[in-house]
């Protein structure tokens, strides 16, 4: 399968949608896991494609176009996903913190997050420590999710639960933390209920939190 992950990987960084899509459908052929196709074959070029951007190697054009046949493929993928019965797992508000406009590594851990049965609301970027909790009182969420990518930036997310506690909400939600300056002593530190060093490792975090 090696060979076909390397593919998908490669079809995100073509910018092609269309190989993206006939990808995903030999990957099903192949009788591979939808889930393992987004995580080890389409991730992997959405997240270089999000290290590009970043050394300015590419810019905001190619990164659309890149998302686009991220999203293409995952939603033939999802047909499958529908198929095979995903139980609901629970609710999820989700965004990158306030300050920070990086939302590559958050879409991923979105998508894999709807492909695996939860329901998913995407706050989007720069997102208020007040917007994450008002959201999740709301949605009636499960999981508050943070993301950022700048050192600067995470210092907002200590602020959420401080909101959650001065409210008396705190054990309401579960609340997790994750990106590339993002260390998982300091985010237990202000007390977040998890952490994600990867999209995958984050998914397998809200499962166990919503057992």
């Amino acid at each position: 399968m090696s060979d076909l992950y390397a593919q998908m990987k490669q079809s995100i960084l073509d910018l092609d949608s269309d190989l993206a899509v006939e990808l995903a459908e030999k990957a099903l052929d192949a009788g591979m896991a939808p889930l393992e196709a987004i995580e080890k074959g389409f991730a992997p070029g959405m997240e270089e494609i999000g290290e590009m951007f970043d050394r300015l190697e590419i810019f905001l054009p190619e990164v659309i176009l890149a998302a686009d046949a991220m999203i293409a493929a995952v939603e033939r993928l999802k047909q499958n996903i529908e198929h095979a019965e995903v139980g609901f797992q629970g609710r999820v508000v989700i965004g990158t913190i306030k300050g920070d406009v990086h939302d590559i590594g958050k879409n991923i851990i979105k998508t894999m997050l709807i492909a695996t049965g939860f329901e998913v609301l995407d706050l989007g970027k720069d997102v208020s420590p007040n917007t994450y909790v008002e959201r999740a009182v709301e949605a009636d969420a499960d999981i508050i999710a943070m993301s950022a990518l700048c050192t600067s930036t995470m210092l907002h997310m200590p602020d959420v639960v401080r909101i959650l506690n001065e409210e008396g909400l705190r054990s309401r939600f579960k609340v997790i933390a994750g990106g590339a300056p993002v260390l998982p002593d300091w985010a237990y530190s202000w007390g977040a209920d998890g952490y994600g060093d990867s999209a995958s490792e984050a998914v397998q975090l809200c499962k166990r939190l919503t057992r």
